[in-house]
């Protein structure tokens, strides 16, 4: 039995995906693919974040041009149909389906594990071409090219050995041993290959330079193919009614392709849908430690940038191909956030990093917990301090804590701007992001309130905060009443609601505050 070549392992999970409540449609990328195949553009590796659909692709590419069945059943009703190359190219190749990450069972060296792959490859071919068996070939290069064929390779997690530290002292034979079965050979038609680290940071010198790369920070032809775009999951949405595109929006957009269209992690958004509940499914599928990982580096810098990001504020920096994920200590700020941009932990567009969405804000929210970040992992877990001193109308108590958050040694901090004093009120209360969903800049009423805290339960008051800068906190509390900012509040018939005025007076740097019930 067939184990690489020619199996059906691809068209039995294409045919699971297709036949999945919220399957979406990503066959129109074939006909790209289709027009690389014996051309000088057919080594194409996409290196993309976890779970956003690279194996599904793979998957779908096995099916659609494996030559040992017939998978016209399934593509005839999905969008690659309507190409005028459809049928040119359905069915007709000799495909080679290799997934990297797999391990003998019974060895746990490097001669084990490429000697599994070898074996499997040669194995395969000599079944299939029987003539072959009695012949002995140096190399499998050798073997494949005395078929007289060609092949279409997809390669699976190619940087399975890098991205889990597997035999290191093995990792220049490893690429060495790619290239020997890739580079120049006629054999290819075409290679398809995925991974999360991106080839260049690994293979030096020529060893894969074959390759086009795609990756988070440069992809000008597959983008649109890995992640769901805004159209894609409002068609998902309809197909339930437990939660709302808005819901799904909230949670799950924040990534873009270069012309600025919106895209979702396909595996967050498919596990919210299925479990009818708006979660992290981040932190179960991927390595967020990765996250504290490069905050640990250049701290000094980054700290700052991830306060301003939490606070929604994107951080303008200069990110190119040069720097790369992949090597395990960053060097600087630019490699860092590289590293981040990669992995999908951060979204780049117009120059600008943001967090993407609500799902990664937690995780930024638990990182800022960590010792690494000095005074302000102790701001973050002592933030529900604040929170309680509100909900029980203690307004020296919160004077007194945004105080201590002025004085703290925190550039971004100081009071210099709106921004930063936002700032300051966004880590004084990071901990009610828990209990409720805050809101900057809102429209409410007859104008837009500094900070709206929209309650998730029903039990908890709404808060509207209203900063002022060398004022009375009881101007603010009247600009609460007199532009009637409750407004959005009551529509929500939350029952009770807390108009809390913050004042800082830049000559004597003091704060006073005052808490109402409306």
């Amino acid at each position: 039995m067939a184990v690489c070549l020619n199996t059906e392992t691809s068209l039995i999970l294409y045919s699971e995906l297709v036949n999945s409540e919220y399957f979406v449609d990503k066959s129109a990328m074939i006909e790209a693919i289709s027009r690389r195949i014996r051309t000088n553009t057919k080594y194409i590796c996409i290196t993309k974040p976890r779970r956003f659909g690279k194996t599904s692709i793979l998957n779908m590419l096995g099916a659609y041009y494996g030559k040992a069945y017939d998978s016209k059943g399934i593509f005839d009703s999905l969008k690659i149909s309507g190409s005028a190359t459809y049928r040119t190219h359905l069915n007709q190749y000799n495909v080679i389906r290799l997934s990297l990450n797999d391990l003998p069972d019974d060895g746990c060296t490097y001669e084990d594990y490429i000697g599994l792959i070898k074996e499997s490859i040669t194995n395969d071919i000599q079944e299939a071409y029987p003539e072959l068996r009695e012949k002995k070939f140096h190399k499998i290069s050798d073997l494949l090219m005395a078929t007289k064929e060609q092949f279409i390779f997809i390669i699976d997690e190619w940087d399975y050995l890098f991205s889990h530290e597997l035999f290191p002292e093995h990792h220049s034979a490893f690429l060495e041993f790619l290239r020997n079965l890739l580079k120049d050979r006629a054999y290819v038609a075409l290679t398809y290959m995925t991974g999360v680290l991106p080839i260049k940071k690994y293979s030096t010198g020529s060893s894969l330079n074959m390759f086009r790369e795609y990756t988070m920070l440069k992809d000008p032809f597959f983008e649109e193919y890995f992640g769901f775009t805004e159209s894609e999951v409002e068609a998902l949405c309809e197909k339930q009614t437990a939660l709302s595109m808005e819901e799904i929006r909230d949670w799950y957009n924040g990534y873009q392709t270069r012309i600025g269209e919106r895209l979702y992690n396909p595996r967050s958004v498919v596990c919210a849908l299925e479990d009818a509940a708006c979660q992290s499914y981040w932190t179960r599928t991927g390595k967020m430690d990765e996250v504290l990982f490069f905050l640990k580096y250049n701290i000094g810098e980054v700290r700052d940038d991830v306060v301003k990001m939490v606070n929604d504020m994107p951080v303008i920096i200069d990110i190119n191909e040069e720097h790369a994920a992949g090597q395990k200590s960053p060097q600087n700020r630019e490699e860092i956030y590289s590293a981040m941009i990669i992995y999908g932990l951060l979204s780049y567009h117009d120059g600008m990093i943001t967090i993407p969405n609500k799902e990664l804000m937690l995780e930024f929210q638990k990182a800022l917990k960590d010792d690494d970040f000095g005074y302000v992992a102790e701001l973050v877990r002592n933030s529900n301090e604040v929170l309680n001193a509100t909900l029980e109308k203690k307004s020296d108590i919160v004077a007194s804590y945004l105080h201590n958050i002025h004085n703290s040694e925190l550039p971004i901090l100081k009071y210099n701007d709106e921004n930063s004093l936002s700032c300051v009120v966004t880590l004084a209360y990071l901990a009610a992001r828990d209990k409720y969903r805050m809101e900057r800049e809102e429209k409410s009423g007859k104008g837009f309130a500094d900070f709206i805290f929209h309650p998730k339960q029903k039990n908890f008051p709404g808060i509207i905060l209203e900063l002022k800068a060398d004022d009375t906190p009881e101007a603010a509390i009247d600009q609460i009443r007199g532009k009637e900012y409750c407004e959005k509040l009551r529509k929500e018939k939350v029952e009770h609601i807390l108009a809390v005025g913050l004042s800082y007076e830049t000559a004597k740097k003091e704060h006073q505050c005052v808490i109402e019930e409306l």
